[in-house]
């Protein structure tokens, strides 16, 4: 159901509600109907079938048979032997197995315990698990969303939706409705997801899918698929049967040849068992086995942890990494690369040479004042965009004490703006920033076409761009008004910034692509970021290279998508279906794919690909245990390291 799609009014009608919410009546007929708002697991398997699940291996199966043979014709020392070492390896491999069940019990921990709902028009705590179709739920900062809603009444409401959509800062919740049908969930501005938080503001949403209905539970559902067998695993298995084949014709070729000669028929029979059981390699799974446990060993050195022992080995079989953005192939940390001032695009680079002007030190005042990160020990805290508009102002040393802040109006996400007011030389000043197309409207004596062409400008260079703008009063008023506070100002300049690619990872490209290894791009940012970053390190090279958005996946059927699979090197804005549905192309092409994944999101396509790669500083409980291997620092170069050894291997 395209829930953001329909006003207020009228999902309140189809949900059968209102802004007073259900009464417990109704409530209880709901949850009759709909079960409680919880996850569910697939057929679990027990500790005992995990285990007998290690002896279907044809490699286990036909030790198993050697062992048999041997304790019937009277071998005993041989089938003890056989017996250790496949319980030996049947043991390592349960212990992975069990291992990997818990992801499931990960994105179990992220539901939420308690949560406040309108019933009757009255607001009651009660246990998230209780949440039906209808009910209303109030939010409040630090609130953990406990179903998916839709968004009813919004203060500044502000969430964090990372684990869910990819995207790393904090989404603007609204009312209004959305005129698209397929939207990925980072553009569903007037909802809110189960797994997600609010970070500012206040609200309300009244809820419309739970439990497994939910986007939270539409992923349970697919991490309950099964694994993809490794190269390995799958070249094991045929090395077993074509084994077992050719020991059968050479065992009967080898009766056959000895009975026509005149040889006695026991005889026959037991050297022809006896030729059987010592052409299988009994230790062979043991020297697997303690060969990868050795190179897991070995790749902790290079910051990767092996959680599934034959994934060493997958690492050398990669053709295809699909990698995250932010974090990954970023820093995960925005800085101020450009800015528009006095008419004129300056580089970070020329952001000291550029302090003799007043309208630069005016810009810099204006990002330092206008601004709620705060100075601690190892730098600045708060959000990521005021940490980075902070960053640049020290470049021209504004003491912010001296500017004492004495009014302000928070930001709103309608307006999209946000001003503060400082005591400033012999009177006051207010600074203004926000939304650049917006905040030019509200300036004096400015060229608005020319300005939009440098906005223009420097959001195609993927930039995510900030206006500010500045006015001087004689007196601040006790209560100001926005239409008057946020008017007539003057004009000082924008900020463009970005999170900016590693250093490393430049390197780690080129290598990827000598090794024969496609370095892709997926991500929840805005297509023009992903692609100048990917331009930018080397993961678009060719003028063939492509950008698909989320919607435009969607569009495509699967023979457009096989066809095309091979050209596209970036994928913005995804969903965790289609994060999937890449990993299935691509193997469907006869790729094996790596796909680095950090939100719970990921953990899908982590356990679908050839090795899922889960972040281990910024990843998510849920990815973790999805993934085969983890990444110690987060850094798309370990990854390629690790390549290395497991070829080696």
């Amino acid at each position: 159901m395209n829930w953001h799609r329909l006003n207020v009014d009228e999902v309140f009608e189809l949900l059968g509600t209102g802004v007073n919410g259900l009464t417990e009546e109704a409530a209880e007929v709901k949850l009759a109907a709909v079960g409680l708002n919880q996850l569910e697991e697939g057929r679990k398997k027990s500790m005992l079938g995990i285990f007998l699940s290690q002896f279907k291996d044809v490699m286990i199966l036909i030790l198993l048979s050697a062992a048999v043979i041997s304790g019937v014709i009277g071998d005993l020392s041989d089938t003890i032997v056989i017996l250790i070492i496949v319980l030996l390896n049947s043991f390592v491999g349960f212990l992975q197995e069990y291992r990997a069940e818990k992801a499931m019990q990960a994105l179990k921990r992220m539901a939420v315990q308690q949560a406040k709902v309108i019933r009757r028009g009255r607001i009651f705590t009660l246990s998230s698990l209780n949440l039906v179709p209808g009910d209303i739920v109030v939010l409040e900062t630090g609130d953990a969303i406990p179903a998916d809603l839709r968004i009813t009444k919004s203060v500044n409401l502000k969430l964090e939706e990372a684990a869910l959509t990819g995207e790393s800062h904090s989404v603007d919740k609204m009312i209004r409705i959305i005129e698209h049908d397929e939207l990925p969930l980072g553009d569903r501005i007037n909802m809110a997801f189960k797994g997600t938080f609010v970070t500012y503001g206040r609200g309300a949403g009244v809820v419309v899918a739970t439990g497994m209905q939910t986007e939270l539970g539409q992923i349970a559902k697919m991490l309950q698929g099964k694994e993809v067998l490794t190269p390995l695993q799958q070249r094991m298995a045929s090395f077993g049967k074509k084994l077992s084949f050719l020991i059968l014709i050479l065992c009967v070729a080898f009766f056959v040849g000895g009975w026509l000669r005149g040889e006695d028929l026991f005889k026959m029979i037991m050297t022809s068992i006896s030729l059987a059981v010592a052409s299988i390699p009994e230790a062979l799974p043991a020297v697997i086995t303690i060969s990868l446990a050795l190179a897991a060993k070995r790749m902790i050195r290079l910051n990767s942890l092996i959680r599934k022992l034959p994934a060493v080995e997958t690492l050398g079989s990669i053709t295809y990494i699909c990698t995250d953005k932010t974090g990954t192939l970023t820093k995960n940390k925005m800085s101020v690369v450009q800015l528009y001032v006095n008419g004129k695009h300056v580089n970070s680079s020329e952001f000291i040479r550029a302090d003799e002007s007043q309208n630069f030190r005016m810009l810099m005042e204006a990002f330092a004042l206008n601004n709620d990160a705060v100075k601690v020990d190892e730098g600045f805290k708060g959000d990521p965009t005021e940490v980075a508009l902070m960053e640049a102002s020290e470049l021209s040393l504004v003491d912010v004490a001296s500017f004492t802040r004495v009014q302000e109006i928070p930001f709103d996400a309608e307006r999209k703006l946000m001003t503060t007011f400082h005591q400033y030389k012999d009177g006051y000043i207010s600074f203004t920033k926000g939304a650049p197309d917006i905040l030019i409207k509200h300036c004096d004596g400015v060229n608005q076409h020319e300005l939009q062409d440098a906005i223009n400008e420097m959001a195609s260079q993927g930039l995510r761009v900030l206006g500010f703008a500045y006015r001087k009063w004689d007196h601040i008023p006790a209560d100001p008004v926005i239409e008057k506070a946020e008017s007539g100002l003057h004009f000082l300049g924008f900020s463009g910034m970005i999170d900016p690619p590693r250093e490393e990872v430049y390197d780690a490209i080129k290598q990827c692509k000598q090794a024969g290894i496609v370095p892709v791009m997926i991500t929840g940012d805005h297509p023009l970021t992903a692609k100048m970053i990917a331009t930018q390190i080397g993961i678009i090279g060719k003028p063939g290279d492509i950008v698909v958005t989320g919607q435009e996946l969607f569009s495509m059927d699967d023979d457009h998508l096989l066809k095309q699979i091979e050209q596209i090197k970036v994928y913005a804005r995804v969903s965790p279906e289609q994060k999937l549905r890449i990993v299935k192309a691509l193997q469907k092409k006869g790729h094996y794919v790596a796909m680095t994944g950090d939100g719970v999101n990921d953990a899908p396509s982590l356990k679908k690909a050839n090795i899922g790669i889960a972040m281990g500083i910024t990843g998510t409980d849920v990815s973790k245990e999805a993934a085969h291997m983890i990444l110690l620092d987060d850094n798309f170069s370990t990854i390629v390291k690790a390549i290395r050894e497991g070829r080696r291997i």
